[in-house]
């Protein structure tokens, strides 16, 4: 049985037997950067850049993104310090994790999102966007490589 909030992959992919959209949330101090993915688990896409709030707010976001997404489940970035250890934003984020399942009664996923930022600005630089461009969608892009890594590894994409 799968606890509310993990750190295992495979454990919450067992706790959605029949799939389901998946959101990704790359939580930061002033934004959330979502990512949704498809049913099946195949591809993760950036979707929004949410202004962060109280939680109460931010769970008014998020209800209205899982009742028009059919969302089955959450992955959530855990920012681990370089070395693995897991700092106050690490905390802070198992707390809003812990906060978002009782909220809405959904497993959520905890991934390492070591260099998921940084890839998603090489990514757009890659694209040829503009610093503007990327200042706007870099939070949603990262969700999207956070969510990538995981579906990846739920479905054995990975090995």
């Amino acid at each position: 049985m799968l606890a509310a909030v993990s750190d295992n992959a495979r454990d919450f992919a067992d706790a959605l037997p029949d799939g389901g959209n998946l959101m990704a949330l790359d939580l930061g101090t002033k934004t959330i950067g979502v990512a949704i993915c498809d049913a099946g688990w195949r591809f993760a896409n950036a979707d929004k850049t949410l202004p962060r709030a109280k939680f109460g707010k931010d769970r008014e976001a998020i209800q209205k993104l899982i009742d028009t997404r059919a969302i089955k489940g959450f992955v959530m970035g855990l920012p681990r310090n370089m070395d693995g250890s897991e700092g106050p934003r690490a905390q802070a984020t198992r707390a809003y994790a812990r906060n978002l399942y009782e909220a809405f009664a959904l497993p959520v996923l905890l991934w390492d999102e070591r260099w998921s930022t940084t890839s998603a600005e090489r990514d757009m630089i890659g694209q040829d966007l503009s610093r503007a461009k990327r200042a706007k969608r870099i939070d949603s892009h990262a969700a999207a490589i956070i969510l990538q890594g995981a579906i990846d590894a739920m479905t054995g994409s990975a090995w």
